[in-house]
């Protein structure tokens, strides 16, 4: 009669094989790294900041809609005019400062207004109440 031995799992992970692969893997990329191309990157420069010429051109929108300049408040064309004509002696920014409680469409029809003035340069002004 033959004796059958009963074979014990192995309970150990052969590792041999994993370390192959990652030594063959390393390989390669220690080959191939030299020879990938990097991309350029135009990083800016110390000294180059944004500058700006001078003071924004405030636009102020009430809460009954009006929009004014300086303390002027003006009609649509009259405003329109008024922006030109301030642009056209010095290129600056338009900031366009609205009341809490105006209505999101007219401060909307004011930078409709600057678009056609053909302002390139917009932005928003929020002051917190004290």
């Amino acid at each position: 009669m033959a004796r059958t031995r009963k074979r014990r799992m192995m309970n150990q992970i052969n590792v041999v094989p994993y370390i192959d692969v990652t030594l063959v893997l390393l390989v390669i990329f220690m080959v191939t790294a030299p020879m990938t191309n990097p991309g350029v990157v135009d990083l800016p420069a110390v000294g180059q900041s944004l500058k700006q010429t001078g003071a924004p051109l405030v636009v102020t929108v009430k809460k009954n809609g009006e929009a004014e300049i300086n303390g002027k408040t003006l009609p649509r064309d009259a405003l329109l005019a008024q922006v030109k004509q301030q642009l056209a002696e010095k290129s600056r920014a338009v900031v366009v400062a609205a009341d809490e409680k105006a209505e999101y469409g007219k401060v909307v029809a004011v930078m409709d207004l600057l678009k056609q003035a053909q302002v390139e340069k917009v932005g928003l002004l929020f002051q917190s109440a004290p």
